[in-house]
């Protein structure tokens, strides 16, 4: 039998997602990845954006109930299809999508526990339509869905710089209460655990503070006690974590060069400068789950769908990741 497959959820139905796909199969590297790649769609949709952007590729129907990986080929398609009427197959982002999104999920789901996959990709929906007051990202999502509520951890991975966000998509108002010392502690233990396993590294830890510099006028300090004594505590497990440090600083040249991963307090307290520094050349991994859930990391871009011209580079980093997860 070849490597566990890769299962790829196409996601939001109107958005980008497509396009870069088609662009990452063209890649040789993606071609000669021996793991069988499984792309859970609509096949009406794939097929019309397919000839939109002028594609051609050999499409292959993959039946759930009779799954062999050994035919499995990565330079065709290999799709499971998700029947679904669709009253447009081009249209505006709506919730009128939720419902596909959610049996690609469930499908997804399926073949994961038939599989025994470790990986899952999703392409990116919509925090609007399908996702609503309900969850705040597919982070929480598929960690709801699991049992695995709280448990979940967000990394944006590159092979320089990681940064991990101790709570995901909230608003500030929302965050000071999800700041604790355990958090810090369990957050920082399960990266710690997905770089030794996976990645064979201890990696070593810078983590923000909270305050502007590290600062607070107010009887009760986030730094001292709650970001210092979970410092002190994973120092004790023998795990290399230095801070905190100021945010405004850490992401400086001669700083981030010292450390694998940031952890910050807040979503985009860590990832506006990851991106900015990397640009596309990152992957969001979600940890603490039963698999690895990857997402390329970019969102719809509903409005460029059928111009052909947005970067693949995202998607062909995340199954490059993919393919070393034994």
């Amino acid at each position: 039998m070849k490597n566990k497959p890769i299962i790829l959820v196409s996601g939001e139905p109107y958005s980008i997602f497509f396009e870069i796909f088609f662009k990452s199969l063209k890649k040789r590297k993606i071609k000669n990845i021996s793991n069988p790649i499984i792309l859970i769609a609509s096949k009406k949709l794939l097929i019309a954006q397919m000839k939109l952007l002028n594609y051609k590729f050999k499409i292959v129907d993959i039946s759930l109930g009779n799954l062999n990986l050994n035919k499995i080929n990565n330079k065709r398609i290999n799709i499971i299809n998700v029947n679904f009427k669709f009253k447009k197959t081009f249209d505006k982002i709506s919730s009128r999508s939720n419902l596909y999104i959610e049996k690609c999920c469930n499908t997804a789901l399926k073949v994961l526990n038939k599989t025994s996959s470790k990986i899952l990709i999703n392409g990116p929906v919509s925090k609007e339509f399908f996702l609503k007051n309900k969850y705040p990202g597919m982070t929480e999502f598929f960690a709801s869905k699991l049992g695995k509520k709280n448990k979940e951890v967000m990394l944006i991975y590159n092979k320089k710089n990681s940064v991990s966000p101790l709570t995901t998509h909230f608003p500030l108002k929302e965050i000071f209460n999800k700041i604790t010392t355990n958090k810090i502690i369990s957050n920082v233990k399960t990266i710690q655990n997905f770089y030794l396993k996976y990645l064979n590294k201890s990696p070593s830890f810078a983590i923000t503070g909270l305050n502007p510099h590290n600062e607070s006028f107010d009887k009760f300090n986030e730094e001292k006690k709650i970001i210092i004594p979970a410092i002190k505590k994973l120092k004790n497990s023998k795990i290399n974590i230095n801070g905190p440090f100021p945010s405004d600083t850490i992401f400086l040249k001669n700083n981030l060069g010292k450390f694998d991963v940031v952890v910050g307090m807040y979503h985009d307290q860590v990832l506006a400068p990851i991106k900015s520094i990397y640009g596309f050349d990152a992957i969001n991994i979600t940890l603490g789950l039963p698999f690895l859930r990857i997402t390329p990391d970019h969102g719809p871009n509903s409005s460029m769908l059928g111009k052909n011209k947005s970067n693949p580079l995202s998607l062909i980093k995340t199954l490059e990741f993919a393919k070393k997860i034994k």
